[in-house]
């Protein structure tokens, strides 16, 4: 049987690891994943298990020193997972060249290939709010008054705005899908978890008054796997989850954990002066690998409300959002099986700190 091969860029990252999972279930497909190092990939003990995924060394931004590669011949789509995320005001050059030139890239490779392309963005360039009531669908407009200030969010609404109208005269088809925080099993870096991992290590001393809405990445993945696959898909799909007030996320999360919630629930006024002082102390103190403070932009964004609904998904996609306390308990039962620190927790190495 002659298998068809996908290509799958951010291949390392969290969405990245689950969606090569899915994707060597199906005997039909031959997954290509898009690394900068093959020995750094194979350097991480969780590649092992995918037996079967070729690897493709390069980047997005230079796709010319690696589409010529024989492998892609009759390529069935390309699964753009690839991002920077860097929530900072700080040096966003090299973000914005990613994000947006390597969407622009990647989109000029599906041409080539005369493949669609599933573009990973972000539920916030259309869904953040200032209050808890609001909620955007697939035809939201940007928020750009309220995140264009942040240079991710800020590359993700560029990068959609310029791909859209590359895609359009190139005639690529390209799907753009927008999950809110990914949270699930399986996040190695502990980018998407790493709050929740310090609230069970007792090093959240506090919490910023707003919201929180996340998924589960097990669920988004899935559908990410049949929007690739429909005949027809519309451009845009959400995937809502849960939205929460970070002060309930954060007790759930303490609860299931078997550990203490944050003490301190900071309101929106104070947390925009410690907002200010995290500026202040970066103008003045040399860089640091651990701040004083949270990076201004942090502090902005926790203040917000993530409000996120979908016209599309569930018909088109069969896209459902699971129990969240179920999303929460094997996020944390995973982390507590792999996170260094709370493995030795566990086991008794450790005490948990007292914030």
């Amino acid at each position: 049987m002659t298998k068809v091969p996908y290509l799958i860029t951010g291949a390392t990252g969290f969405v990245g690891r689950h969606i090569l999972e899915l994707l060597l279930q199906d005997p039909t497909v031959q997954p290509i994943a898009l690394v900068r190092s093959k020995s750094a990939w194979k350097k991480q003990d969780w590649t092992a298990k995918l037996k079967g995924v070729e690897l493709i060394e390069g980047t997005v931004t230079e796709p010319e020193t690696w589409r010529g590669d024989p492998r892609l011949k009759g390529l069935g789509g390309i699964y753009h997972l690839a991002a920077l995320i860097q929530h900072t005001r700080k040096a966003p050059e090299e973000m914005f060249r990613t994000n947006v030139e390597g969407l622009l890239a990647m989109i000029r490779s599906a041409k080539q290939f005369d493949c669609r392309l599933l573009f990973v963005s972000t539920s916030g360039t259309v869904g953040c709010f200032s209050d808890s009531r609001s909620a955007a669908d697939e035809t939201s407009e940007f928020q750009e008054d309220t995140v264009g200030g942040w240079p991710y969010y800020a590359s993700k609404i560029q990068a959609e705005r310029e791909g859209r109208a590359l895609a359009e005269k190139l005639g690529v088809e390209l799907v753009i899908l927008r999950p809110p925080v990914l949270l699930g099993p399986g996040d190695h870096r502990g980018r998407a978890t790493g709050h929740i991992s310090r609230l069970l290590r007792g090093k959240l001393p506090f919490i910023v008054k707003g919201g929180m809405h996340f998924v589960d990445i097990r669920d988004v993945s899935e559908a990410m796997i049949r929007a690739m696959k429909i005949a027809k898909p519309k451009p845009i799909y959400h995937f809502a989850g849960t939205a929460y007030p970070i002060d309930r996320f954060f007790k759930t999360v303490a609860s299931i954990g078997g550990v203490a919630p944050p003490k301190l629930t900071l309101p929106g006024p104070i947390a925009a002066l410690l907002s200010k002082v995290s500026g202040l102390l970066d103008k003045v103190l040399p860089p640091q690998k651990h701040p004083l403070l949270p990076d201004p932009v942090v502090f902005e964004m926790a203040s917000k409300h993530w409000g996120l609904t979908s016209l599309y998904a569930k018909k088109d996609l069969g896209y459902v959002s699971r129990d969240p306390d179920e999303t929460l308990h094997d996020t944390i039962e995973w982390l507590k099986a792999n996170d260094p620190e709370l493995k030795k927790l566990e086991a008794g190495e450790l005490e948990i700190a007292h914030p």
